[in-house]
């Protein structure tokens, strides 16, 4: 991209940002009407435009009913379109909204109606319009959760999401060069006030963009910085492939159990203390039924873990030395071998809840 943050996008840019999408059947863009969808919807059909045959597009609105602007900014998005010569939809998330974790709940919303539309439209992909601004405040915003090498890696380019495949053409794009883009144009947007309300976390860091900015902390440092944690980031996971490629060629001789994962806790315990933790948190996952584990709990049961191997009992048949819960897992250690399934179900007893099974 240029290196003037403040200059308009031009074709031949524009071009560059949706290569790889040229041969999608079609696409979905999400608008909500601010400046960085606008720009979205802008650029990608003057991008189609110049193909001979390029893919087709659907414009969605989502309007989560929280602001009654909400609708008349559909309205807008829907007349825009209609000038670029692009259908468009607009999809409302009904039903009662959460009194806490209100933008998060807002957040999964937007994407199940997005992944929906998609399919609807045979789109292969699903493009929003975030920006390096957007991505920098990610990484503040998982640097102060305490979010690992993965969370740090903050928003990719393109990640596969209900059988779609999300899109990001602009985190390498700063905010102002879409509002340029735009000024240029002559196209309106608009403001939509919940990204100043301070109440919420993003736009309290938002706010502090700035001064960080002073000590080399702006967002193209910040985009810079998650882009070399993706890289490290990817580079383990290949790790922790190869690991459990090397710990299932120990059990060669083994079957391994239905909807069970089996290490040996020697081998295991020899493994980088990061590769470690992601086959925990892998198999965790896949067999766990209450949702992703938090990364501070798998390593507080990884350190127990290495304390239950390096133990005079480690190796004992029969009686576990180490029998935990997590996530919906079950993890115990037994007979020298890690042993990760999924935990029983818990039942209800009239008001109390009795875990079966569990430790």
């Amino acid at each position: 991209m240029s290196g003037d943050d403040n200059s308009p996008i031009s074709a031949r840019e524009a071009k560059r940002l949706f290569a790889g999408l040229k041969d999608a059947p079609a696409l979905v863009l999400a608008v909500s009407g601010g400046p960085d969808s606008v720009a979205l919807m802008w650029l990608a059909a003057r991008w189609q435009r110049s193909l001979a045959r390029g893919p087709q597009i659907t414009v969605v609105t989502i309007d989560h009913g929280l602001r009654r602007e909400a609708a008349r900014e559909a309205r807008e998005v829907k007349r825009l379109a209609a000038a670029l010569g692009l259908p468009h939809r607009t999809l409302r998330w009904r039903g009662e909204k959460p009194k806490t974790g209100l933008p998060a709940a807002a957040r999964e919303a937007r994407y199940r109606l997005l992944a929906q539309a998609a399919r609807a439209a045979g789109a292969s992909h699903v493009l929003t319009a975030h920006t390096r601004d957007d991505q920098a405040e990610t990484v503040l915003m998982r640097l102060f959760r305490g979010s690992g090498l993965a969370g740090l890696s903050a928003m990719a380019p393109f990640i596969a999401r209900d059988g779609i495949v999300l899109a990001r053409p602009f985190l390498d794009v700063a905010k102002s060069q879409l509002i340029a883009t735009l000024r240029r144009a002559k196209i309106g947007f608009a403001e939509d006030p919940t990204n100043r309300d301070t109440a919420f976390t993003r736009p309290r860091l938002r706010a502090l963009l700035p001064l960080l900015a002073t000590e080399g902390g702006d967002a193209r440092n910040l985009a810079r910085l998650a882009a070399r944690l993706a890289r490290a980031n990817a580079a383990v996971e290949v790790l922790a492939d190869g690991a459990e490629r090397f710990l299932r060629l120990r059990d060669r001789g083994d079957a391994p159990q239905a909807g069970v994962r089996s290490f040996e806790a020697s081998a295991f315990a020899a493994l980088p203390e990061e590769v470690r933790l992601r086959l925990l948190l892998r198999a965790i996952n896949a067999l766990g039924h209450e949702g992703p584990a938090e990364l501070g709990k798998v390593e507080t049961l990884m350190s127990m873990l290495d304390r239950a191997i390096a133990g005079p009992r480690a190796a004992t048949n029969g009686r576990p030395v180490l029998k935990q819960t997590l996530a919906g897992a079950l993890i115990s250690l037994a007979g020298g071998r890690i042993q990760i399934a999924p935990a029983p179900a818990r039942r209800r007893k009239g008001n109390e809840r009795v875990k079966e099974g569990g430790s």
